[in-house]
């Protein structure tokens, strides 16, 4: 059995998360940010940059927030940085952002441009983490979370507990 310290991950994903959510968190915002860095160099049209956004930059965390719930703060801070690159903005010249970012996570029947709004996003894969335990129930994750967060009741009956990892945590969160 290998050791590791506190500060390694395990298919991407930390392996310990402690108080300091934004920190173990910020190296999802630093990847979203070399793609979104590496691409402006290049002059792309709205359609590229929509493209890229869906298919990479909000592409990227969605593994990690099937599994916990992302700080708002890392949240806000990557669609900002979608925001301005979708604008074309850069650091040392800002654009003007024509519609509000919350239109534009619209769908494109409605609107919109089909971009995803992070934060609900999290919490409907939160949502479905949930969902599976309900249908699911033989499943491995399934009885181990049983037996762990509610030995004696159901799922929509569980409680989140003291001391419970943070994964618990953000699927109960989901379910409220």
């Amino acid at each position: 059995m290998k050791i590791v310290s506190h500060f390694s991950k395990y298919l991407g994903v930390p392996t310990h998360i402690g108080r300091a959510k934004n920190q173990v968190f910020n190296y999802i915002q630093d990847k979203v940010w070399k793609k979104l860095k590496g691409w402006k160099e290049k002059h792309l049209y709205f359609a590229g940059r929509g493209t890229l956004i869906k298919a990479v930059a909000q592409a990227i965390p969605t593994y990690l927030m099937s599994s916990f719930i992302l700080p708002k703060g890392i949240c806000h801070q990557m669609e900002s940085m979608m925001r301005r690159f979708w604008w074309g903005s850069n650091v040392d010249q800002r654009k003007i952002h024509w519609i509000n970012w919350k239109k534009t996570c619209k769908q494109k029947n409605l609107g919109g441009m089909g971009f995803r709004d992070l934060r609900a996003f999290n919490e409907a894969l939160l949502a479905k983490q949930g969902w599976r335990l309900l249908t699911n129930p033989q499943s491995l994750v399934a009885t181990v979370l049983k037996a762990k967060y509610f030995p004696h009741g159901q799922f929509l009956q569980a409680k989140q507990g003291h001391r419970s990892s943070y994964s618990w945590q953000s699927i109960h969160h989901a379910k409220e």
